[in-house]
């Protein structure tokens, strides 16, 4: 049996689905690392803040999963299938300021918003509508979330 265009289609946007949520389940451990860590004089603000984003990351896992499923596709399996399709780079380093977690954070949803639009672009390419506005409201949680953390790295 051969591929259609549209089963092309609709696979290269299943495996843009799926760097998308290797992404998202890279950045939302490494918020949720820095939530741990944190540490300064803006301890309280920069832990509540990180976790709410943590929360706000993890909880579009499962959406983007499904939309996977609902395209006829297999999605991610284990912690090792996310390390291989990952764009956005651990932080393993034991003193992180909370300076440099927020730059970092911040940059890292800059990244997620460049390969969100570069999936938007396959489900036009598709012609999946769904994905396309569901797509829409991540990017939109993303830069949101860069924009708490520029605003938050600003000098008073």
């Amino acid at each position: 049996m051969t591929m259609t265009t549209g089963d092309n289609a609709k696979k290269a946007l299943a495996e843009a689905l799926n760097g998308v949520l290797a992404d998202s389940f890279a950045l939302y451990l490494k918020t949720k690392n820095f939530h741990w860590h944190v540490s300064g004089p803006h301890f309280r603000g920069y832990h509540l803040m990180f976790d709410e984003q943590a929360a706000q990351i993890l909880q579009t896992t499962d959406a983007i999963a499904e939309r996977v499923r609902k395209i006829g596709q297999r999605t991610l399996t284990s912690i090792g299938d996310i390390s291989k399709k990952q764009n956005i780079a651990d932080n393993d380093a034991a003193n992180v300021s909370a300076a440099d977690m927020i730059s970092e954070l911040r940059d890292d949803n800059l990244k997620l918003i460049e390969i969100l639009r570069e999936a938007k672009e396959l489900a036009g390419d598709a012609g999946d509508n769904a994905t396309d506005g569901m797509i829409d409201d991540w990017t939109d949680q993303a830069e949101e979330r860069a924009w708490f953390l520029l605003e938050s790295s600003q000098k008073a």
